[in-house]
């Protein structure tokens, strides 16, 4: 548990200063911060607000999806807007039917904006805002009105599941305003002028509170991109689709010098002993050491250059200098276009070479992992060719 609980309480100390949390606090609106580049894009932060109103502990919503406030009725339509929202990095503000803690459903509007890395212009979290929205509608509760002048509210964060296109077509299929079962949910809900103001003055609070607390340590941030996102830099949301594959490996950028690493699993991490930071942006080989075969080195980058698949077995270093014998496939991954954007690599330990319980071989475990490492980046090319402008909101 607490090795589950040390990235979510980095991803806010790492960057701002020690008292960010007290200083969020103390704003009044209700709202979540979650991490995309931490597998599963987790909550990292609750207001206090939200908590109360939402009926959660805090210890129940820091670190899961915000999946967790979803339910029946959830409107999958909006839903698939912010997913779209977090493909492209961009603000989103809809209106959405959400869960209390209790099960109730209540109606809130959701304005959610990224939070860009000044340095090399990365989103680095997201800030998800949840305004009640006043209701004078009544609901129908098995025929019988009752009186329902209530205050809505929820969060509805989740993380990217799907970015196929057969996904985002079955959703935008289907019938969205249904009701569920006992009660009518009605569809003129909308969201006042002044809701939507508070929702936008909520967004500026925290980011100012964020802003401030990133200056004292040098990595600060900013509402809008203030520069090109680094070389080798992936996307937030492609962040999210590869940390949903359990296996060890690497994805590498052969477009920039040396092929640096710009992602690694949480499983390579543990085979490797190495901390995240340590190992993106090293070269492609940084586990080889003194007694790695040079032969079996060249045999790996001569396929790379070819633009072809190989497995090997080489001697790997791990961060403690301790050797093993890394059964090791490399395989390009290419865009929707046709055109290579990555190298994987995947590593499995040789004494793991056995059958897995449901009696997959090694070979096929790997060959697994870099097809859903394919699926991720070329689902996320087609989403960005087809995507919409990035520029301001939906549905306002």
């Amino acid at each position: 548990m607490e090795s589950q609980l040390a990235p979510i309480e980095q991803s806010l100390n790492a960057r701002y200063s020690l008292w960010v949390r007290e200083d969020l606090d103390e704003l009044r609106h209700n709202f979540t911060i979650t991490d995309p580049n931490i597998t599963g894009h987790p909550i990292v932060f609750a207001s206090p607000g939200f908590l109360k109103m939402s009926g959660f502990s805090r210890e129940q919503v820091v670190g899961n999806n915000g999946r967790i406030f979803q339910g029946p009725k959830t409107n999958r339509k909006t839903v698939m807007e912010i997913r779209e929202a977090i493909r492209e990095e961009r603000a989103v503000r809809v209106r959405l039917l959400n869960y209390r803690k209790d099960g109730t459903p209540f109606w809130m509007l959701f304005q959610m904006s990224p939070v860009f890395s000044k340095e090399d212009g990365g989103v680095v979290h997201f800030i998800g805002v949840q305004v009640p929205i006043r209701r004078n509608k009544k609901l129908t509760d098995d025929g019988a009105d009752a009186a329902c002048n209530e205050i809505a509210f929820g969060s509805c964060r989740r993380e990217v599941c799907s970015d196929s296109l057969v996904e985002l077509t079955r959703v935008l299929a289907l019938d969205t305003d249904t009701n569920c079962k006992g009660v009518k949910i009605e569809e003129s809900c909308e969201a006042s002028e002044l809701e939507k103001q508070r929702a936008a003055t909520a967004i500026n609070d925290i980011l100012s509170v964020l802003t401030g607390c990133s200056e004292s340590t040098g990595r600060m941030v900013c509402g809008k991109r203030c520069s090109l996102p680094a070389a080798g830099l992936i996307n937030s949301s492609l962040n999210i689709s590869l940390g949903r594959i359990k296996q060890s490996f690497v994805l590498i950028d052969p477009h920039l010098p040396n092929m640096p690493v710009v992602y690694a699993s949480d499983a390579f991490l543990k085979l490797t002993g190495y901390d995240r930071h340590e190992v993106l942006g090293r070269d492609w080989n940084f586990l080889n050491g003194v007694d790695t075969d040079s032969s079996i080195l060249h045999q790996v980058q001569e396929s790379i250059q070819v633009e072809q698949p190989c497995t090997v077995c080489i001697l790997n270093y791990r961060k403690d200098k301790s050797t093993f014998w890394n059964l090791l496939h490399m395989s390009p991954v290419r865009n929707a276009t046709g055109k290579i954007a990555y190298f994987v690599g995947v590593q499995m330990e040789e004494k793991c070479k056995s059958q897995d319980r449901r009696g997959l071989s090694p070979e096929i475990r790997q060959l697994g992992a870099v097809g859903a490492v394919k699926v991720a980046v070329r689902s996320l090319s087609i989403g960005a060719s087809c995507s919409r402008s990035s520029d301001g909101f939906n549905n306002l």
